[in-house]
């Protein structure tokens, strides 16, 4: 046994190390998975005995109104998230300068990363209260009238995710001041002689160092926008009318609240949000290992 391990030390114990992370990962991620997959095929509430209906779940989903108004939530979301990237490094490149101050500078951006969901949810409720709101009261004082954002079905969800962005891009912003840390003076000075300044040392010369900074954005930043369970029950509880839901809240609404307790109906949706997750994930990984691959 000495013999073998003393042999194989150096592959081994890199595995010794990872064990016990892969084991907490396989108990609490990928075997939950399975098991959500399996409960989507059955009519559960949660306590008594499951019957299995095979499909019925996700043909029922395609005949729900509901769902379509979460599932284009959701792409909504998606799109708009994606603003957080750029935003972030813009800001990111801002503060990645040594001038006086830059240090206070950096906590005020780093501020809305540390506060909850919750907290920010409700400064957002505040923020666009009729009456008392500022963004209200700026609105009137323009037009005349105010927008009371949060019980109107056309803004309501381009309200939560402006909610969103604030401590969204403060985390993509940390991403890459820690990324620029990383980036190789040498090449930014050689780029510098031959001339390169401006959007050309950005696109040519910092970007491709900040590749691995970007995946990991836009990854977090993906699972952020379909995650988007806690803005949406901290501010408008899925309202006006239902018009705010995303997947993830209606989820919630049909597996666990008290309008719902069907666990394999919640099951199925949670199955189609994972399957997005992982075709948004899937398709920025393969295109990062392509360009990988065609250095």
């Amino acid at each position: 046994m000495s013999a073998t391990w003393k042999s194989h030390q150096r592959k081994l114990a890199p595995w010794l190390f990872l064990a016990p992370g892969i084991l907490m990962f396989m108990i609490y991620v990928i075997i939950p998975i399975f098991q959500s997959m399996w409960i989507s095929f059955y009519d559960w509430d949660g306590l008594g005995e499951a019957q299995w209906i095979g499909l019925a779940n996700y043909v029922e989903l395609i005949d729900d109104d509901a769902f379509y108004t979460s599932l284009k939530n959701n792409v909504l979301w998606l799109v708009l998230y994606m603003l957080a990237v750029p935003a972030g490094l813009l800001i990111a490149i801002f503060l990645n300068q040594t001038i006086w101050g830059m240090r206070f500078y950096k906590s005020l951006f780093f501020f809305p990363f540390v506060i909850s969901q919750v907290v920010v949810g409700l400064i957002f409720s505040w923020f666009y209260a009729p009456g008392f709101g500022l963004l209200y009261g700026i609105i009137e004082s323009l037009t005349g009238q105010g927008i009371a954002l949060l019980a109107d079905d056309r803004y309501v969800t381009y309200g939560i995710i402006a909610a969103g962005l604030w401590p969204q891009i403060a985390y993509v912003m940390i991403l890459y001041l820690t990324g620029l840390n990383n980036v190789a003076p040498d090449q930014v000075e050689a780029a510098r002689l031959d001339g390169a300044k401006g959007w050309k040392m950005l696109w040519y010369v910092v970007l491709p160092q900040l590749r691995p900074a970007t995946f990991i954005a836009v990854v977090v930043t993906v699972i952020g926008a379909l995650r988007s369970f806690d803005l949406v029950s901290v501010m408008t509880d899925g309202g006006p009318y239902g018009s705010s839901r995303v997947l993830s809240f209606y989820m919630y609404e049909q597996a666990l609240s008290e309008y719902g307790y069907r666990m394999g109906y919640g099951a199925a949706i949670a199955v189609v949000l994972f399957a997005i997750m992982m075709i948004f994930i899937s398709g920025f990984i393969w295109k990062m290992w392509r360009d990988e691959t065609e250095r």
